[in-house]
C-alpha cells in the first residue's frame, strides 16, 4: 500500500484529502496538533507536532510516497503572521523532504489563486505573473517564489485552487446560512458577471491526488478550479437548494473596504479577527477565474460536480 504524509488534515479540505487518499487504498497518516477534529474516526495514523519542528517533519516523511501539505493560515491580523505559517512552515517541511532518512518521491503543495491574483479580463493561467493584493495572497505568492528556488522543487507540485466550497467549509457556508435565516443575500458589484470560480472539495481532492500520482506533474504549477459563476447564478442556487427565498442586495464595491474595517474594529474588541475584513473586503472588489486548461492536459483533471 502506497503511504501519504497529510499536513492540514484536520482542516475542511485537508479531511477531504485524507478521504480521498483512504479510498485510493494509501495509508494515511496525518500531522495533528491537538484534536483530529474531521480526522475522527478515519484509518489515519496521527502525528502529534507541528510544523514548527523539523525533526519530526523528516521522521514522519521517511518513506512516504508522497507528502501533500495542505496546512495553511488563512487569515491572521499580520502579514508576519502569515509569513510564518505559510513560508517558513512549508520551507521547513521541504527542507525535511530533502533530509528523510528515505526522502518522498512526491511532494504537492496546496497554494492559492490569491497568490497570482485578481482575473479582471479573463481567466488567470500558469503563464501569469504572481501579483497578490492581499497579505495572505502575498504570503502565498512568497511561498511559491521559495518553492521554486528550493533543492526538492523538481519532485513538488504545486497546486492553486479559487475558492473552495462544500461540507465542513465555513465562509462561504456563512453566505447561505445568512440566506436561509435572514432571507437576504448581498451581491457586491455585477450580479450577472461572471466574477467568481468555485471549485467543489471533492473535485479538488481528487484533483490534488491525481497530481501526485502524475508523472508529468512533478516540478511543475497547476490551477485546479471549477468554473466561472455569478452572484445571482450562486443566489438562485442556493434558494433553490434551501427551497426558500432572500432578497438581493446589491453593495456598490465603494461599500465593502469600510464594511471591512468595521467589521474588523469590531473583532478586535471581542478578540477575534473575522471573515470579513479589510483584506477580504479587497479581494471582494475584484473577479477570481483561472483556467485549468493545463491540469486537464498532464493529467484529465475534470471536476465533476457543477
Amino acid at each position: 500500500m502506497p503511504t501519504a504524509f497529510l499536513t492540514g488534515g484536520t482542516g475542511f479540505v485537508g479531511s477531504h484529502i485524507a478521504e480521498t487518499l483512504l479510498s485510493r487504498g494509501y495509508t494515511v497518516r496525518a500531522l495533528v496538533r491537538s484534536s483530529p477534529k474531521w480526522l475522527d474516526g478515519l484509518d489515519v495514523e496521527t502525528v502529534r507536532g507541528d510544523l514548527s519542528d523539523p525533526n519530526l517533519l523528516a521522521s514522519a516523511a521517511s518513506g512516504a510516497d508522497v507528502v501533500v501539505h495542505a496546512a495553511a493560515l488563512t487569515r491572521a491580523p499580520t502579514f508576519e503572521e502569515l509569513r510564518a505559517a505559510n513560508v517558513e512552515g512549508t520551507l521547513r517541511l521541504l527542507d525535511a523532504c530533502e533530509s528523510a532518512h528515505e526522502p518522498p518521491r512526491r511532494a504537492v503543495v496546496v497554494s492559492s489563486l490569491a497568490a497570482v491574483g485578481p482575473s479582471p479580463d479573463r481567466p488567470r493561467t500558469e503563464e501569469d505573473p504572481l501579483a497578490p493584493i492581499s497579505n495572505y495572497g502575498r504570503s502565498k505568492a512568497e511561498m511559491e517564489e521559495r518553492i521554486e528556488a528550493h533543492p526538492f522543487r523538481d519532485r513538488t507540485t504545486i497546486v492553486r485552487p479559487p475558492a473552495v466550497y462544500g461540507p465542513r467549509e465555513a465562509d462561504i457556508y456563512t453566505v447561505v446560512k445568512t440566506a436561509a435565516k435572514q432571507h437576504v443575500f448581498p451581491i457586491v458589484g455585477d450580479p450577472n458577471a461572471r466574477v467568481l470560480d468555485l471549485v467543489y472539495v471533492t473535485d479538488l481532492a481528487r484533483g490534488i491526488a491525481d497530481a501526485a500520482e502524475a508523472e508529468a506533474a512533478a516540478g511543475e504549477t497547476f490551477f485546479l478550479g471549477g468554473e466561472a459563476h455569478a452572484w445571482a447564478e450562486i443566489h438562485r442556487a442556493v434558494t433553490r437548494a434551501l427551497g426558500t427565498w432572500a432578497l438581493k442586495i446589491k453593495v456598490s464595491p465603494k461599500v465593502v473596504a469600510p464594511v471591512g474595517a468595521l467589521a474588523e474594529a469590531v473583532g478586535k474588541v471581542m478578540g477575534t479577527y473575522p471573515p470579513l475584513n479589510r483584506e477580504k473586503a479587497r479581494e471582494a472588489r475584484e473577479a477570481w477565474v483561472a483556467s485549468s486548461e493545463k491540469a486537464r492536459e498532464a493529467f484529465g483533471y475534470a471536476p465533476e460536480v457543477g
